[in-house]
């Protein structure tokens, strides 16, 4: 169902998606496969960008994959069907991931191992994903992710005992992460075929997560209209056209102002053409980056409001802030993000001097709404 925000967008393909094992073109070597997540956010979308490398024996054509989608057995049947009849009989010559979340690093081992080709990847994010699958240990998860709620006012005795039991939860999406991988770095250039991709850094989502533009890739307006001739951003889940990226607060990180990082990263992208063809990590690719920027410090800001008057009334914990962010009901699996949502809301705010932390005699800690405060201050 659309929204009106949505409705301020362009999509220049349409209502048109991909099924789970097909491609469909939307720039110039440019091609998008759209596999399904077992989630209430019910799909990725992958990227196959058409690549060439020099070697000791000559050039080699092939692709480039930008994520890989979760590891199992529905993903890898899709993957295979597209390996068949979509990569015009070349090879993956390499594999990109935006970050390491399960969704978009999942399967890189796999496609790493199959093509015999190296995964490409920020420091950070590897580092991270590479560390959860050695150690076994997961965000979200265990005795301190239990205590870490509890402390933020999560008093539900099933949930806590479900969010203690959850092992390895991870592991059961990404069972393993290449051991070498490239590096990608904020402002570097990937050539990728004919195309330079400029890195762009994000934060506040992920450790260090890599957009890609390329100002040279063209593309065309649904129908077989004029190229765009603004270029192309793979924005991962920096920018997403229908809903708002998660950015949490974990309990590895318990004092971070993750939000306020996000919040900077997406106004860096401004500094790219509005008229970019944006591919996110889902939804449909759309043009208006720079109106989707703008709705989403606006979806914050409102957020925001709520949550100082929230605090005003009371002292609050960032799990009785989840009815003023959520207007749905959530299972554990969104509660437990939706709570690092809170959390990092709260925090913006206590940065900027507009809440002040309540300590409670139950070990739960609140925040009441502060006068003043500085509402451009972000950081510490």
């Amino acid at each position: 169902m659309a929204n009106a925000q949505e409705d301020e967008l362009q999509y220049p393909l349409g209502a048109r998606v991909p099924a789970p094992a097909e491609v469909l073109e939307v720039a110039d070597g440019v091609r998008w496969l759209r596999p399904a997540l077992p989630f209430a956010l019910d799909h990725i979308n992958l990227w196959l960008l058409r690549d060439r490398e020099d070697g000791p024996g000559g050039p080699r054509e092939g692709w480039t994959v930008v994520d890989c989608g979760l590891d199992n057995p529905g993903t890898r049947a899709a993957w295979e069907r597209v390996f068949a009849e979509a990569l015009d009989g070349l090879p993956v010559l390499r594999v990109v991931c935006t970050h390491m979340h399960p969704d978009h690093i999942g399967l890189a081992h796999w496609l790493c191992e199959r093509w015999q080709c190296r995964l490409w990847i920020s420091a950070a994010d590897w580092a991270m994903a590479r560390a959860v699958t050695l150690q076994s240990g997961d965000a979200h998860s265990g005795d301190s992710a239990a205590a870490f709620f509890a402390r933020h006012g999560l008093a539900d005795p099933d949930s806590l005992a479900k969010v203690r039991a959850r092992r390895n939860y991870y592991v059961t999406m990404v069972p393993a992460v290449p051991p070498r991988y490239r590096r990608l770095m904020h402002g570097m250039a990937l050539r990728v075929g004919a195309h330079a991709w400029r890195c762009h850094a994000g934060f506040g989502h992920a450790p260090e997560h890599m957009a890609l533009h390329a100002p040279t890739v063209g593309w065309r307006h649904g129908g077989g209209g004029a190229s765009g001739g603004s270029g192309v951003l793979i924005s991962g889940d920096m920018v997403l056209p229908r809903i708002s990226t998660n950015v949490s607060v974990m309990e590895f990180e318990p004092e971070a102002n993750p939000l306020a990082l996000y919040l900077d990263s997406i106004a860096a992208l401004r500094a790219l053409p509005a008229h970019t063809l944006v591919l996110p990590s889902h939804g449909r690719p759309f043009v208006g980056l720079h109106r989707r920027i703008d709705q989403l410090g606006a979806h914050h800001a409102e957020r925001f409001a709520q949550v100082l008057e929230a605090c005003a009334h009371e002292p609050r914990s960032a799990a009785d802030l989840l009815d003023v962010l959520f207007a749905r009901a959530l299972d554990l699996h969104q509660t437990v993000f939706a709570l690092g949502e809170s959390i990092a809301h709260v925090h913006a705010l206590a940065e900027r001097g507009q809440l002040l932390p309540v300590p409670g005699a139950d070990g739960v800690l609140r925040w009441r709404s502060a006068a003043g405060g500085d509402p451009q201050a972000t950081h510490r």
